[in-house]
């Protein structure tokens, strides 16, 4: 019954997925008797660990039960308490585990604890499934940079407008909305200057459920972006722009003023290596890339996008003028292609949905 009772608990991590910023999704399971008694997910930074809403809920049926935890339980002080040790006092004898946490605070340390306190501690249970849920946090503890996701949208032949640049809309309604509920479930959205200047964007997750409003991040090597731009009057999320250094100081001043923060890459805009650690600084777990196909194509050449979201409409637009997805100097060799596994495909009204992975 292991797997049936983590997959439950992995449901209730999903559940919460955009909103726990930049927490990993944990979701906890108390079972005694075989039957539930108690349940809970972490739900927003700072608040209740999924361990500790489980516990509070089964109340005095923990002593002997088995708690069933996606991912290992912290073994150190931080907002909250650890949560290992929380589990040790509620009595529980049995601890079984999906993923270990690659946090260094973490890190095996929580399964000591409880082995050491005389629990029996399974793990590896669903732990795939486990892993890929929480896939951004790790890519983010792992390297201290976002876990980029580039979204697309494109006619079957990979065009983005037509030759006299318009492209509003090639996808329909459906697919759009699909866009806004993969906007929530990152930290940061990011957009290169021309797509603001061309669009005025707001770039927000408009979605009916509640969560952490993603990050704005331009990309802007000279300042070119506007003081009254849509995105810097609604006040929805923080917008970041990320400009070459030397950056203007009386604009930087102006923009402030507006209320974005400019922060300056050392190295320039077009290292996106640079502007990956700059944002992993400011603690953006996950980035929604969608800017337009020179942000896209500087990206793919780093080699720096880990998962693809490919929207594709019905149509042909063709013609050599019509602009693509990416631009760049693209490669020589087909041996030189960047390989990505397909994940899944779905459909929204008359448009597909692709999602894939970078290989390794």
């Amino acid at each position: 019954m292991d797997h049936t009772w983590m997959h439950t608990a992995l449901e209730l991590a999903r559940s919460t997925e955009g909103q726990t910023y930049p927490n990993p999704m944990v979701g906890a399971v108390v079972v005694k008797e075989g039957r539930i008694v108690g349940m809970g997910a972490h739900l927003r930074s700072g608040e209740a660990h999924a361990e500790v809403h489980a516990l509070d809920m089964a109340g005095n049926k923990t002593e002997g039960a088995t708690i069933y935890v996606t991912l290992e339980p912290c073994s150190h002080y931080g907002r909250t308490p650890p949560c290992a040790k929380q589990i040790i006092e509620a009595g529980i004898a049995r601890v079984v585990v999906a993923a270990t946490d690659p946090n260094p605070l973490v890190a095996g340390n929580g399964i000591q604890m409880m082995k050491d306190a005389g629990l029996e501690v399974v793990t590896g249970v669903k732990q795939e499934e486990a892993a890929y849920l929480n896939r951004k946090f790790f890519h983010f503890i792992e390297s201290g940079r976002p876990y980029v996701t580039a979204k697309t949208a494109s006619s079957l032949d990979g065009k983005t407008a037509t030759a006299t640049g318009e492209s509003q809309w090639i996808t329909g309604e459906e697919a759009r909305e699909d866009v806004h509920k993969e906007r929530r479930r990152c930290d940061g959205i990011l957009v290169g200057i021309g797509t603001v200047l061309s669009d005025d964007p707001s770039l927000t997750a408009r979605v009916p459920e509640t969560g952490v409003t993603p990050t704005r991040v331009v990309l802007d090597s000279t300042l070119r972006m506007p003081e009254n731009s849509r995105m810097l009057k609604d006040g929805a999320a923080p917008v970041y722009i990320l400009t070459n250094e030397p950056a203007d100081t009386e604009k930087t001043r102006r923009l402030e003023e507006a209320g974005a923060e400019v922060i300056p890459v050392a190295s320039g805009v077009k290292n996106i290596s640079a502007v990956l650690d700059v944002l992993g600084e400011t603690k953006i777990v996950s980035l929604f890339v969608e800017g337009g196909a020179g942000v896209l194509g500087s990206f793919l050449e780093a080699e720096m996008i880990q998962e693809y979201l490919m929207y594709v409409a019905p149509m042909v637009i063709g013609g050599e003028n019509a602009p693509g997805v990416y631009q760049g100097s693209g490669i020589s060799t087909l041996q030189e292609a960047r390989a990505f596994s397909l994940i899944k495909e779905e459909t929204f009204g008359q448009d597909r949905k692709y999602t894939l992975q970078a290989g390794e």
